[in-house]
This record gives C-alpha cells, sequence and structure tokens, in this order.
C-alpha cells in the first residue's frame, strides 16, 4: 500500500494505533481547554491550517504526512492525542472537505480513526459523509481493502475493524447501508465447499434460488470493472476469516497485537449474527468453515491469558446457534428445537449403519441421551481412522479441506471435533438464563466477565450482548436485556458495598475485626443465627427456605438512622458481609492472578438475604406507627431483630463447601448492608425480565415485526391496519367549525347532509380507501427518460355533529370540556392516538405532548367504554402532572387509579391509589345510599331502602323503574300537554335541591322531554354506580377489594416503568387485562422498561391482545441514565425503544409549534429539531413582549473567570464544583429578589449533583433565613428537570477545564429549555464555544456578550417592552455584582426602616427569623466550611468541600 510502508516503526515493523489498557485506565481524561488553544502541536496546526480558514481547501499531503501521522505515530497513536485532534474538527473542517479519490492512505487511515473516536465517544459520526455520497462510497472500498491486506500490522487492521463494525452498528445511516448489505449478501455462498451445502438451502428455501440467480445474473451482466468489484465483495467475509483461522493457529506470532486483532474479529462476528438481515448468509459461511470447533481447538483459545477470547468465543457461540429459522426469523419452540437436534442425530446413526456397520454399530443403535454426551460421543468414534473420520465427515456434509495456505491444524482431534461439535446437545438461551441467580455472591460480583466490564476503556472488546436496530427475536431481545441490566445491577450493589466497607474503616485489633468508621447503612453483627431450613421441593436440590435471624444493636445510633433500620419493608433485600482487613502477609489466594478490590478491603464473603419481618428486643413486630415519645426517638430497647430469608441456592452452595472441608462462612460474617429503595428494587425487576424471559411472551402481532426491526416500518401505522376506525367521536378535541378546518389542513371537510348544528362535538368519518396499501413494484420495462410523479393523496373527511345528551340538572352533572386550541399536528398525533395500531409522537419542549396523551386518553374512554388504558411514565412526576390534567377532564374518578409510592404527590383532594379508591367508592356508596333515601321519600315508600346497595337494587326494581316506565309511556302521548308533563313528573320531590326552576317557563315540548331525560339519567346514574359499589359490600378483605378495583372496575390505569417492572408477575396473576398503552418520557426507559408494560397481562392464544400502543416523548433530550461506561456505551444499553423506533424509520408525528418560551430563547434549540414554530401566545401576550426587571436581555451566556484562583474543583471523584459559579448564581438571584422577582418563579439548574450541593449551601448562608430573599422555587440538576418548566432559570455549568457529558448535546438541550421568559448560562466561555457540537447554540448564546449587563433602574414588573434600549451596566465579574447586591440590600433595608416598611414574610420552608443584613457583612464574604452530612446527599454525593 502506497505510503503506510514507509511509515512503520523501525522498532517492531508496524504502525501503533490503538493503546494498550494500561495506558487508557482512565477514559474520562477528556482535552483541556489548553490542549485545545495551548501552544501544543496540534491546536497550532489546527489554527494553521483550518480552525482559522473560512475556506474549506484541499488536504495538503506533507500536512496529513508530517503533522499529523507522523507525530501521531511516534506518540504511538494516544487516544489522548486522537481526542484532542477530534475535538478540534480535524475530521469536519480538514480531512473530509479535502479528501479525494487521489487522497494518500494516510488520510484515508486518519478519516477512519477519527470515525472510531466518535463513535467510540457517542457522538454522530456517519452524517458528516451524507453530502458526498460517491466519494464516502470510494472511501469506504479503501477501508475494506486494507482490512484484507496482510503486510499491515495486525494493530493497524484491528482499528480497521473497529471501523466496519461501527458501520454495521449503523444500519440505520442509509449511506452506510449501501456499502455494507453486499458485503453480506447471498453471493458469499461461493466460498461455501460444496454445491451439495447449497442446494440444499434451495431446497428448503425456494426463494434463495431466485435471489441466487438474480445474483449470478448481475455478475454476469457486469462489465470488468464491476465484475471485480463483485468478486472482491463476495470474497471479503470469506478472505476475513481464513486469515483469522491462520492467526489463530499461528504459532510464530503469539502477540498481544494478535489477539488484540482476534477479539475484534470475533466481535465482528457476533454483532453480524445478531441481526437477522446480516446473518441470513454468514450464519451458513460460519458453520460450514467449522469456524467454532476450529477456534476451541486452536492454541490461541487455550492461553492462559486468553479468557476474553474464551468469553468472546462463548457469546459467538450463543447466537451462532440461536434456535432462529434463518430465513423465515421465526423463533423455534423447544420441541422444534429438540426435534432438529433429534433429527441430527438419526441422520448421523443412518450414515454410520450403512457406512461403518462394524465399528459404529453400537453408536447406530444407542438412544438419543447417549449420544447427547460429548464424551460418550467421543468414544463411540474411537474406532474409526484418519480416514474413516474424514469420510464419515463428507458423508455429513462437514467441510474437511481447507486452502493450501491454511494453517488449521487437521488431525484426528480435530475431526472428531467436527463431528462432536455438530451433533452435541447444547442448552438453549433460556436454559442458560433458568441457571443464573438473581441475588449475587461475592464470587458472581467479582467474576472476571463482571471486572473487565468495570475497567472498560474502549480500546478492546466486551464479552456482553450489544442493543442495536434488530433482534433475531423477542427472546433473545429478552435475553440480551436481562443479561446487560443484571450486569448493570452487580455492578451497582458492588459499588456500593466497597463504598460501605471504606466508609466503616475496618482493622485486625486483638485477633478480630474492629471498626473505626461509620456508615449509616451499615452495621456491624454478630454471626446470624439459622432459624429454619425448609426441606427442598420436588425437582430441587437446594432448600426451599432458609430462615435466619440478625440482631441490631441501635442503642448508638441516631433515632432517624434507627427508623431507617426499622423502616425496612418485606422483601426488601440486605447483605450478609464478612469483612476481614487483609493483614501484612497474608497471601490472598482466590484463583486471580490479582486480589480484586473487594479483597484488598477485607471484603471476604457476601450473602444476600430479603427481609420477613423487623422485630423489637422481645421479638414483636413493630408496626408502621409514629414514634412514641416527644423527643421522636423510639421506645423498644437497644435491639431490633431482623428476620431473614437468606438465599437458598447460595445456602446451599455454602453446605457443600462445608462437606469438602472448608470453612463455614457464616460464622465469620460481621456486617449487614442495606441499601437506599430507589437503588435496591433490582431483585423483583430481574425477576421480571427472567420470567418474560423464560415465557415466550410475544409482543402484539401487528407490532412484532416493527419492534424486531424488520419488515415495512410503517406497518404499524393505523393506516395500515385492517381494523381501522372508520368513524372517530372527537368529542371536545375541536373548539368550533373553524378550529376544525384549521386543524385538518390540505384536507377537505364537508359536513354530513343530516347535519343541522356547526357546533361540536364533531365525528369524522374516514373514507374507507384511506388506507395506504404497500407500493406497488413498478415495471421494470419502463423507459429510463420517463419520470414517475407520486401524486399527492387527498383526503376527504365527512363531518357529522350530535347534540350531547342531557345529564341531570345539577352544575355537577355538567361534563368538563377542552379548553386547549389544538394544532394541526397535535390533531393528527390525537387522531392517530385514537386509532388502532402504533404511535409515536415527537414532543419538543413546550410542544404540549402532555396535552395531546391526555385528550388522546379522553377520546378512547369515552369512544371504547369496555377498553381500559395503561398509563406509564418514567417518573412519579411526570405521570402525576399526566394524571391531574386527566382528573380535569370529563372522566369519572371512580374509573381512575395510580399505583405506586408517587400517588400521595398527586396534587389533589382525592386518593387515587388502590386503597384510597376503595375507601373512595365506600363514601360514594354512602353518598348514593342517602340518594336512594331521598328518593324513597319522593316516592312515600316505607321501609329501609338505603340501608345497603342490594336494598337500593330492589328499591329500583320495585319503585323507580314502574313508575318511569308508567311516566314514558305518557309523554310518549302526543296529546300529552307541556304543562301536563311537567306535572306529572314523578320526581318533582327529589329534584327540589336542583337549581330551579327545572322547566323553565315557555319551554318546548323537546325543551321539556330532554330536561325529564336528563334527570332519569341523573337517576340511573345513582343505581348504577351502587351495582359497582355492590362488590365492595360484599368483599370483606381490604386487598381482596383492591385487587378486584384494579382488575374489574378502573379503566385509566397509571404507575411508572419502575413499579411496572417491580410488580409485573404479581399484577399479571391477578388476571389483570387491558387494551392500550400510553407511554409518556418513552425515550427516557430502557428498552425492557418499555417493554414490560405491554406484557403486564397474560397472553391469549398466544398473542398480546394489546389495541393501541401510544409512545410520547423526545429523543433529541434526555436519554436513560445508566451508571457504567461499558453497558452505556458499548452496550449501547442507553437506548430507548422510542429512538430505536426513530432509527428504523417508523413514522413518528412531530408536534412543531411550541407555547412555552419567548421566540427568543426557542430559538436557542429550534434548530435541533426540523421544523418548530412558535404558537401565537408567546407571541401576543404581555408577559412576552415585557422585557426581564433589571436586565438587559432575556437570555445570556455569562463568562465566569476563576474565583480566587480556581475554577472547577473535585473534592471526591465526579463530585465536581465551581464556587466563581455558585457565587455568581446566588448574587443574581439575590438581585432579582430585590427588585421583586416572585422566588417561586426562579429555578438555579446545574449539571453536576456536587455544584447543586455548593449552591444549595450558599443560598442556605445567604438567603434562606433572610426575608429579603428566601429560596427559590427549586435547585436542582439539569437531568432531574427534565419536564419541568419556570419564569425565569439560572444555570451553572460548573465546568472549566473540558465539556464534560455538555458535549451530548441532548443534555445542554433540556437546560436551555426549561425557561419560559428568562435564561441566564454561567460558565467558561473558551470552554464550551469551541466544541463543534454546541457551536449552533453558543453562537445565538454569545450573541448578547459574555457580560451581565443589567438595566439599573428597573422594578419588578417593567413596563419596557423586548427590544427597547435602555442604557444598562456591563458587570466586570462575580466581585462586582457582590458588591451592587451588598449596596442594594443596604439602601433597601435602610429605605424600609425610615419608611416605617416591613419586611416580606419568609417562605413557609424557612424558619421565621432574618440576619441582620447590615452587619457589615458582603454577599462574597469567604464561605466557611460549608458542607452537610454526605449521607443526606440524596444522589449519594460526598458532601461539600470549598
Amino acid at each position: 500500500m502506497e505510503g503506510i510502508q514507509r511509515t512503520r516503526s523501525t522498532s517492531n515493523n508496524t504502525v501503533p494505533i490503538t493503546t494498550s489498557q494500561g495506558d487508557f485506565s482512565n477514559l474520562q481524561a477528556r482535552p483541556t481547554v489548553a490542549d485545545l488553544t495551548g501552544e501544543n502541536h496540534y491546536a497550532e496546526t489546527a489554527r494553521k491550517h483550518w480552525l482559522k480558514s473560512t475556506k474549506l481547501s484541499k488536504a495538503k499531503l506533507n500536512v496529513v504526512k508530517e503533522e499529523l501521522w507522523e507525530p501521531l505515530e511516534k506518540e504511538d497513536f494516544a487516544y489522548g492525542s486522537l481526542l484532542i485532534l477530534e475535538n478540534l474538527q480535524l475530521l469536519e473542517r480538514y480531512l473530509w472537505p479535502g479528501y479525494t479519490e487521489d487522497s494518500s492512505n494516510y488520510h484515508v487511515l486518519l478519516l477512519a480513526l477519527l470515525v472510531n473516536v466518535k463513535t467510540r465517544e457517542n457522538l454522530p459520526s456517519w452524517e458528516h459523509f451524507s453530502e458526498r455520497p460517491y466519494e464516502f462510497s470510494h472511501f469506504f472500498r479503501r477501508i475494506l481493502s486494507m482490512t484484507v491486506d496482510q503486510t499491515l500490522s495486525p494493530k493497524l487492521r484491528t482499528h480497521l475493524l473497529s471501523f466496519i463494525i461501527g458501520a454495521y452498528q449503523s444500519l440505520d445511516s442509509g449511506l452506510v447501508r449501501k456499502e455494507c448489505a453486499p458485503l453480506v449478501s447471498i453471493a458469499i455462498w461461493h466460498n461455501l465447499h460444496s454445491d451439495t451445502v447449497r442446494e440444499a438451502q434451495f431446497e428448503k428455501y425456494s426463494q434463495l434460488k431466485k435471489a441466487w440467480r438474480a445474483s449470478n445474473k448481475r455478475y454476469d451482466s457486469a462489465d470488468d470493472e464491476m465484475k471485480t468489484r463483485l468478486r472482491f465483495e463476495r470474497s471479503w467475509l470469506y478472505s476475513l476469516l481464513l486469515h483469522f483461522l491462520n492467526l489463530l493457529y499461528d504459532a510464530q506470532l503469539r502477540t498481544k497485537d494478535k489477539i488484540f486483532y482476534c477479539e475484534r474479529f470475533v466481535e465482528l462476528l457476533s454483532d453480524l449474527q445478531s441481526q437477522l438481515p446480516t446473518r441470513r448468509y454468514v450464519n451458513t459461511l460460519i458453520q460450514d468453515l467449522n469456524l467454532l470447533p476450529a477456534i476451541k481447538l486452536s492454541p490461541l483459545y487455550s492461553g492462559e491469558d486468553n479468557g476474553l477470547l474464551r468469553d468472546l468465543y462463548n457469546l459467538l457461540r450463543h447466537f451462532t446457534y440461536f434456535p432462529i429459522d434463518d430465513q423465515t426469523g421465526q423463533q423455534l419452540s423447544y420441541m422444534e428445537y429438540h426435534q432438529a437436534h433429534c433429527a441430527k442425530l438419526a441422520r448421523l446413526q443412518r450414515i454410520a449403519f450403512k457406512n461403518f456397520e462394524s465399528k459404529l454399530k453400537i453408536l447406530a443403535l444407542s438412544n438419543y441421551a447417549s449420544l447427547d454426551n460429548r464424551s460418550d460421543l467421543e468414544s463411540h468414534l474411537d474406532p474409526l481412522s484418519v480416514d474413516e473420520l474424514v469420510q464419515l465427515c463428507g458423508l455429513l456434509g462437514i467441510r474437511t479441506e481447507y486452502p493450501a495456505s491454511s494453517l488449521v491444524v487437521r488431525d484426528r482431534s480435530f475431526y472428531i471435533e467436527l463431528i462432536v461439535f455438530e451433533h452435541e446437545k447444547r442448552p438453549t438461551f433460556q436454559e442458560s438464563v433458568r441457571s443464573l441467580t438473581i441475588l449475587p455472591t461475592e464470587n458472581t460480583l467479582y467474576e472476571q466477565t463482571f471486572l473487565r466490564n468495570e475497567t472498560y476503556n474502549g480500546s478492546r472488546p466486551l464479552a456482553i450482548p450489544k442493543l442495536n436496530l434488530q433482534y433475531l427475536t423477542m427472546g433473545d431481545f429478552l435475553w440480551r436485556s436481562f443479561i446487560l441490566h443484571r450486569c448493570e445491577s452487580f455492578y451497582q450493589i458492588r459499588a456500593d458495598m466497597e463504598e460501605t466497607v471504606k466508609r466503616l474503616q475496618p482493622r485486625m485489633g486483638g485477633g478480630i475485626t474492629r471498626f473505626d468508621g461509620f456508615s449509616r447503612m451499615a452495621l456491624p453483627i454478630t454471626k446470624p443465627a439459622i432459624l429454619d431450613v425448609a426441606l427442598a421441593r420436588v425437582g430441587e436440590s437446594h432448600p426451599a427456605q432458609v430462615r435466619i435471624e440478625v440482631i441490631l444493636d441501635v442503642s448508638r445510633l441516631n433515632h432517624l438512622v434507627t427508623r431507617e433500620w426499622e423502616s425496612l419493608r418485606p422483601d426488601d433485600v440486605v447483605f450478609l458481609l464478612a469483612v476481614h482487613p487483609v493483614q501484612p502477609g497474608m497471601a490472598l489466594t482466590n484463583g486471580h492472578s490479582e486480589p480484586t478490590i473487594g479483597e484488598k478491603l477485607g471484603l471476604r464473603h457476601l450473602r444476600a438475604a430479603e427481609i420477613i419481618q423487623v422485630q423489637d428486643d422481645r421479638g414483636r413486630p413493630l408496626r408502621d406507627t409514629q414514634m412514641n415519645t416527644e423527643e421522636g426517638r423510639s421506645n423498644r430497647g437497644r435491639q431490633r431483630r431482623l428476620q431473614l430469608r437468606l438465599d437458598p441456592a447460595a445456602y446451599q452452595e455454602d453446605l457443600d463447601r462445608v462437606a469438602k472441608g472448608k470453612p463455614d462462612i457464616y460464622p465469620s460474617i460481621n456486617v449487614i448492608v442495606r441499601r437506599r429503595g430507589r437503588e435496591n428494587n433490582f431483585k423483583p425487576i430481574l425477576e421480571s425480565m427472567k420470567r418474560l424471559t423464560l415465557s415466550d411472551v410475544p409482543a402484539p402481532a401487528w407490532l412484532q415485526e416493527v419492534f424486531l426491526g424488520y419488515g415495512d416500518p410503517s406497518s404499524a401505522m393505523y393506516k395500515r391496519l385492517p381494523n381501522r376506525l372508520k368513524s372517530i367521536d372527537f368529542r371536545d378535541t375541536f373548539l368550533d367549525w373553524q378550529h376544525l378546518v384549521q386543524s385538518l389542513p390540505g384536507k377537505t371537510v364537508q359536513p354530513h347532509d343530516d347535519m343541522e348544528s356547526s357546533g361540536p362535538p364533531y365525528v369524522l368519518d374516514f373514507p374507507l380507501d384511506d388506507a395506504q396499501p404497500v407500493p406497488v413494484r413498478s415495471s421494470k420495462k419502463r423507459r429510463r427518460d420517463q419520470v414517475e410523479i407520486e401524486q399527492p393523496a387527498h383526503e376527504s373527511f365527512t363531518v357529522s355533529t350530535y347534540k350531547p345528551p342531557n345529564v341531570g340538572p345539577y352544575p355537577a352533572d355538567k361534563p368538563k370540556l377542552n379548553t386547549v386550541r389544538f394544532t394541526p399536528a397535535q390533531t393528527e398525533a390525537i387522531t392517530s392516538g385514537t386509532q388502532p395500531g402504533l404511535t409515536v409522537i415527537v414532543g419538543p419542549p413546550g410542544t404540549g405532548k402532555t396535552d395531546v396523551a391526555t385528550q388522546i386518553i379522553n377520546n378512547i374512554y369515552h369512544n371504547f367504554p369496555s377498553q381500559r388504558t395503561l398509563l406509564i411514565a418514567h417518573s412519579n412526576q411526570a405521570l402525576n402532572q399526566l394524571f391531574q390534567k386527566i382528573v380535569a377532564l370529563d372522566i369519572d374518578e371512580r374509573h381512575l387509579l395510580r399505583l405506586g409510592h408517587g400517588e400521595e404527590e398527586l396534587e389533589l383532594d382525592a386518593s387515587y391509589s388502590k386503597y384510597g379508591r376503595v375507601e373512595s367508592f365506600l363514601e360514594r356508596g354512602a353518598y348514593y345510599l342517602a340518594e336512594v333515601n331521598r328518593l324513597a321519600a319522593n316516592f312515600g315508600a316505607p321501609g329501609a331502602h338505603g340501608n345497603s346497595c342490594e336494598t337500593a337494587d330492589y328499591f329500583n326494581l320495585v319503585y323507580v323503574k314502574p313508575a318511569w316506565t308508567k311516566y314514558w309511556d305518557r309523554v310518549q302521548n302526543e296529546d300529552l300537554t307541556n304543562d301536563e308533563i311537567i306535572l306529572e313528573f314523578p320526581f318533582h320531590s327529589y329534584f327540589s335541591n336542583a337549581p330551579q326552576p327545572i322547566f323553565p317557563e315557555g319551554s318546548s315540548r323537546e325543551t321539556v322531554i330532554d330536561i325529564i331525560t336528563g334527570c332519569y339519567r341523573h337517576i340511573e346514574k345513582i343505581f348504577t354506580e351502587l351495582e359497582d359499589i355492590r362488590p365492595f359490600e360484599i368483599l370483606r378483605n381490604t386487598r381482596d377489594k383492591a385487587n378486584y378495583l384494579l382488575i374489574k372496575e378502573a379503566r385509566i390505569i397509571a404507575m411508572t416503568s419502575t413499579h411496572a417492572a417491580m410488580r409485573r408477575q404479581e399484577i399479571a396473576n391477578l388476571g389483570f387485562h387491558y387494551d392500550n398503552v400510553i407511554m409518556e418520557e418513552a425515550a427516557q426507559v430502557t428498552e425492557i422498561e418499555n417493554f414490560i408494560p405491554l406484557a403486564l397481562q397474560k397472553p391469549k392464544d398466544g398473542e398480546l391482545q394489546l389495541q393501541r400502543i401510544v409512545l410520547c416523548g423526545d429523543h433529541l433530550q434526555n436519554s436513560p441514565v445508566i451508571q457504567n461506561l461499558a453497558f452505556r456505551q458499548y452496550a449501547n444499553l442507553e437506548q430507548s425503544l422510542f429512538l430505536r423506533l426513530i432509527r428504523l424509520g417508523v413514522p413518528a408525528i412531530m408536534l412543531d409549534q411550541q407555547g412555552r418560551a419567548r421566540p427568543s430563547l426557542a430559538d436557542l434549540y429550534r434548530w435541533r429539531y426540523t421544523r418548530l414554530g412558535d404558537l401565537s401566545i408567546v407571541e401576543s401576550a404581555p408577559e412576552f413582549q415585557t422585557a426581564n426587571a433589571g436586565l438587559r436581555h432575556e437570555y445570556q451566556f455569562v463568562n465566569v473567570e476563576d474565583y480566587k484562583g480556581k475554577g472547577e474543583m473535585e473534592p471526591t471523584q465526579h463530585f465536581i464544583q465551581n464556587l466563581g459559579e455558585a457565587e455568581y448564581v446566588v448574587a443574581l438571584y439575590m438581585y432579582m429578589r430585590l427588585l421583586g422577582y416572585p422566588a417561586s418563579k426562579i429555578s438555579i439548574l446545574t449539571t453536576y449533583a456536587g455544584q447543586r450541593a455548593l449552591i444549595k449551601d450558599v443560598l442556605n448562608h445567604r438567603c434562606a433565613k433572610n426575608r429579603l430573599f428566601g429560596l427559590p422555587r427549586i435547585v436542582t440538576t439539569v437531568d432531574k428537570y427534565q419536564g419541568e418548566q419556570n419564569d425565569y432559570v439560572l444555570v451553572s455549568l460548573v465546568r472549566t477545564k473540558r465539556v464534560g457529558y455538555l458535549r451530548d448535546i441532548r443534555r445542554l438541550t433540556v437546560a436551555l429549555s426549561r425557561a419560559r421568559l428568562g435564561l441566564y448560562v454561567f460558565g467558561r466561555r473558551e470552554v464550551f464555544e469551541a466544541s463543534f457540537e454546541l457551536k449552533k447554540t453558543f453562537d445565538r448564546l454569545l450573541a448578547h456578550g459574555d457580560k451581565l449587563s443589567l438595566v439599573t433602574d428597573e422594578m419588578f414588573p417593567t413596563t419596557r417592552s423586548v427590544g427597547e434600549e435602555k442604557l444598562a451596566t456591563d458587570m466586570a465579574g462575580v466581585e462586582h455584582l457582590g458588591q451592587y447586591v451588598y449596596e442594594m440590600t443596604q439602601a433597601k433595608v435602610k429605605a424600609l426602616r425610615e419608611g416605617g416598611g416591613v419586611l416580606p414574610a419568609l417562605e413557609a420552608t424557612v424558619e421565621v427569623a432574618m440576619e441582620d443584613v447590615d452587619d457589615g457583612e458582603g454577599v462574597l464574604q469567604d464561605v466557611e466550611e460549608v458542607s452537610e452530612d454526605e449521607e443526606n446527599e440524596e444522589e449519594g454525593g460526598k458532601g461539600v468541600t470549598v
């Protein structure tokens, strides 16, 4: 290759590209501002050649080679240098704009390196190539040719493999897909070892023969250049496979570079095997090459240090033999899988008996179970010679010949392995999952596989499944999700245990372990007592239950900590630890070459147990009651007893250990650890995932293909479904006829012939031909110069209306109506959500997706009275907001139910929890029974008719219905006058307390009949509701009442995705049934959390009976939070179903008009969306037209220099703070409060929990007890504030060295879109303006300068309009603003004292006490030791250190 040979290192004749694991221990070490703007070589080169250039010029060879490639080569291609170049926009500004077909190989390789950096950093990469598809195709081909060039070093080709892996993970890009697809097409079957193998596939699947012929026809009709390209495509993967096998068996080159290459190549194969489009033909080739047995027998596989390669091999074997039909995509049932295995064994027996009867007669006559066993099958084959083994392989269709250049050792053991590997029984993925434990031990927490995940740095692959665009089957999706979430849970548990042990500070003293430290999450204990060991169940080898007791000494604990221990609930998981620090000279022998972190800390053993009961020192169960003493302390003695249920599987393993002569671990247990509730719900969630994986639960039939990522992405939309609705009653969706017409732009709206009124409610009839058929392929004979113009489908709607029924004379009977004037996009979303099928709604900030979801629920509720709807959201906060809007609509509250602990946060008078709803039913029952008594008095009927629902029903049958029937028959008589109708009305006395007169004078006959019908509807409702309440009288057990409510009465059930995952099995076992799922914040939960709410009911006839699925979210805002870097970046666990559907091209409805923020504020993030306009209210409402008092601009970026010589600080790991920004933000808050801004209208956001804690401390020190200031509405992190808004938002970005995670533009979008009227962002300008991803936003932010500009003669509210210029003063920095605020404070206090005024009252949450603001202390005095207990930090932070 041109250029590469001349650049090889003289030391080892290779070009080093990837760094070693030791050189890359800290992935968080990102380039600093100094790296990007300083005097280092790369920064100077960037400024010289592309950063300061306004025109894009062709890249110069000498620059690429001498100023970029050679310095990188000398540094061993350090990842830090590549990161600097990526941050300096080398790819976007220089390499790609300057790429041509004549570009050097250095140029190509640098492009590949930078694409890999972007992929590793989760940054967009392929979009940079989209405008030059021809050049990209040429560039991609050059990469492919380099991957098969064996003259290149393994290190370099390893990096090229990473590029190819990234491409196959990005098949949603048409640009990439076009290049990748031919490499795995049916043409690669030219490399199968015999035509017989291929013909066998053709006989089984006739469509393959057609595809094969088309491929050959394309080759035959191609010119010489195209034939060369096609031959390369069909041989590319085959060549790589043969080279990979040679590396495995080459005894002379067993270097680390070679091992790393092999690991990456196995990763590539696993990726190809894990998606059906790439697997379809690749799997046949891999099995034909006997790749897996060849890997297993290779010297490299058995190397002592090659554990990762073996784990990657196991993952490849899992996907290669996954029970699926490669051509149809159908998952094989266990029976089908078993039958296919038996068919193989039968064929082996027939061939053996026919051709080797004398030597293999026993094999031919053996039962299948004996042939399943590897050792038995090997012994059966022992009599055969090598030649006979080769013959047998040939008869079985197994390849035995390889190219002459192959290094694969083909000896007797190889041929036996080929036969045994093909016929041994392998456990299915479900059988493997069944054996995995949910509760960890020290062995599972510190498995090498898990530890590799924890130390992941991107330089090597991991042996864990990835979540990508497509899945093989539903079982495959569930298996991957379970494996990854189990790893993530164990990672968090391990981190918590290690942190707790560190805090306890164990040491050896006097032969025993002593603890010098303290953690509120742990207590030292004595040996746990074994209370009961139940006999094993049938078919199990471990005890059914193991009960133990642990005694806690709480005498020295703070009463709040004691209450936390007492509040442990049944089924909560606690951890029993044996902590014994290592004594000097003690050797650690645990099977690892290096001791684990846990062993270094002294963590020897760990067992998990579940709470059965918490007891006092006398063994009495503790009740959930308040503390009895005045001090709020418990009076239950010095001890607490915990009854625990030990993990029986782990206990049995411990017994087996003791039986082998090893020590019993339970006497050594000396610490019990608990975890916070939100973090400790892993067991029920993992159990739900495990059960789903074992159950073969399907997706709804109409969603299956779309969910898995195959077929037509729009096939699940309502226009493609046969059961779409022909008409919809939109009720109060449209406010008037004009609104209806405006909501359907480009469509014809025709009133029905019988339509008398133009007012709502409206019923829209959808034309029968509205369904969009799958496009018919055009004839190939069409002339090339003919251009087909797709004619837009013209839709026409017929509209009818009706008079809403009179529901009674009382004001409470009147329905609540929608008042939102929905936009056309919102109307489209409401229509799609009301129709059956899948609806994906993208809601940019402030576009009203919650209002849309609420109206969809309202329409479904009234159009389908027999259907039930499940509401899901990621957070309690979002779910409660949605629920509160539902309550405000015309939905009967008895049909609403809110599950989970967030219900108490609902700002409503009534309780919507299960038990609250039961109480409400009973209260409503008492009310309606009183109404029955009034009705009885109306008729003068003697007896206790209102005693119960049963007596009320009897009264209805005997008195009410006969009276109404008799009266209604009279009313039908046309001779009866209006006065007679009114006079004979049988319920005059009952309705005497209704607003009078019930019958207005001069009413027409039609009006009178409508009134009496409405009155009777009111009465009917009484007895209908009493009929629903009757079961609650019969059922005596409160739990039974609550469950009956869930499965029978509630029609709209709301819960968080976490609650659904925790209670999935319990809810499904109750027989819970629902028809619709509406999910808010769908882009903020992982895929399995998206899926579990779809499977809260048991399948019926093998299908989930769901009619509608509505996903509302915004994939351009925050994604799911995943703690571990390996699972977040490598496994893509942070991917949501919402995002994947968008990537797959599923049609989504984007809400395109925002009504939250000023247009100028919306401009900061408007560019992120294809179209985002403004509602008229944000331009016309007075609050949006008025400027922000005392502030020149409605938004501004404020540059904050080092304060007292310091910028960002990190007192403890990941706990990042910036005192200068904290002081500046608080000073601006105080300034705004002095001007009269309400504290409740101001929110303070920051990007790090450490800064949040610091700002809170500064606020508490300066403002909390000062009546002039008080506290703002909230101080929180950006992530916690998604979905919220406030009029004025102050944002602290914190970082002064590097951008940090804000380079993920999604988080910045959230931060900038929370404000309605004013946004003020504090940060270090030079850090953020240099970021390519943030450029568009910061160009707008910095348009107003970077000095806070104040208007000094205004008070809130001002009369100044937006854009009106007024004399302003720029603040030089935080000290300047601080001094100004201090002087304002002094002046205001003085004015109040002289004028006899009083200071404003403090907020309710602040103690009524006032600091003397005239004590001479400046606003920016030094903050001394502002800290709080680190355990009080709700996110597990480490406290504040300044």
